[in-house]
């Protein structure tokens, strides 16, 4: 049975930082295309951050580059996001993503507030 299970959010003041990390179970993370998304209420889902199967290579949403960084740990099979200089508009449940071929695995989300 996969898991991913999100850990690290909270309410955080405008410029501060967070790191959330995502945890899997039953699949390996190097395995699989590894994404971050959010979705704030009201809004639509954004894919944030992407760290490509099997390689280093990351992309990221305009809105976030320069801001945050997605790694890997694959001796510890998970996933991290890192977050600087964080907004008021960062403000949204994270969710961590597991994607090749046809699988496809969400976790549950944590809260991200971006507020002073």
């Amino acid at each position: 049975q996969v898991q991913l299970v999100e850990s690290g959010g909270g309410l955080v003041q405008p410029g501060g930082s967070l790191r959330l990390s995502c945890g899997a179970s039953g699949l390996t993370v190097i395995s699989y295309a590894m994404n971050w998304y959010r979705q704030a209420p009201g809004k639509a889902r954004e894919l944030v951050a992407s760290i490509a199967r099997a390689t280093t290579i990351t992309t990221y949403a305009d809105s976030v580059k320069g801001r945050f960084t997605i790694s890997r740990d694959n001796a510890k099979n998970t996933v991290y996001l890192q977050m600087n200089s964080l907004k008021p508009e960062d403000t949204a449940v994270y969710h961590c993503n597991a994607r090749w071929g046809i699988s496809d695995y969400w976790g549950q989300g944590t809260q991200v507030t971006v507020s002073s």
